[in-house]
């Protein structure tokens, strides 16, 4: 596999009442997580949280996902992690298939609005 340097980004960012979130792997102590989709997908969605936690805001302020997928194959998987992670709020989501850098099976970015609602 090769070696990817750090990503050039910025986790998160404020932009008046919206945060946007950088494309997520399921990373924990700078290492990909095992366990396959279902999993990574978890930690995933708990990165993207910690981020929108560290600006005030919470997954129920999500109105956009652009989930990018190694193996569409695990869409379902993913699909079914999201619904039991995000409850009834349904933000808008773009899924495309992708090769993921690190292995990685599943990356996702977040829109968040923390304005009026």
């Amino acid at each position: 596999m090769p070696d990817f340097p750090p990503a050039f980004n910025t986790p998160i960012v404020a932009a008046g009442s919206w945060l946007l979130v950088s494309g997520q792997l399921a990373l924990q102590d700078g290492a990909l997580i095992d366990g396959g989709v279902g999993p990574e997908t978890e930690c995933v969605i708990d990165n993207i949280e910690r981020l929108l936690e560290s600006m005030g805001a919470r997954l129920q302020h999500v109105v956009k996902i652009n989930a990018y997928l190694a193996d569409l194959d695990d869409y379902a998987v993913m699909n079914e992690t999201m619904a039991r992670r995000f409850g009834a709020h349904r933000p808008a989501r773009t899924t495309i298939g992708a090769r993921l850098v690190r292995g990685a099976r599943v990356e996702m970015e977040a829109w968040a609005y923390t304005g009026a609602e």
